[in-house]
């Protein structure tokens, strides 16, 4: 399922970092989930992505994309 949000916490020397979807959840996710392979997104953005089940068995995103000024 496709969600979108708003990037809130990323830190760059664990990598990863938490979206809060438009629908108000926090939802995790990690560097290798950003598309074009950037291993940093900017706090603050908008992005979309594709909801999947973790490892964890917590909800996170995949295939993460983002706006590029």
């Amino acid at each position: 399922m496709q969600v979108e949000g708003i990037v809130e916490t990323f830190d760059e020397y664990r990598g990863d970092g938490f979206l809060v979807s438009d629908t108000g959840e926090r939802l995790y996710f990690h560097c290798v989930s950003i598309a074009d392979g950037s291993r940093n997104i900017p706090v603050g953005v908008r992005a979309n992505g594709e909801r999947s089940v973790g490892r964890v068995g917590r909800d996170e995103v995949v295939r993460l994309q983002y706006a590029q000024d």
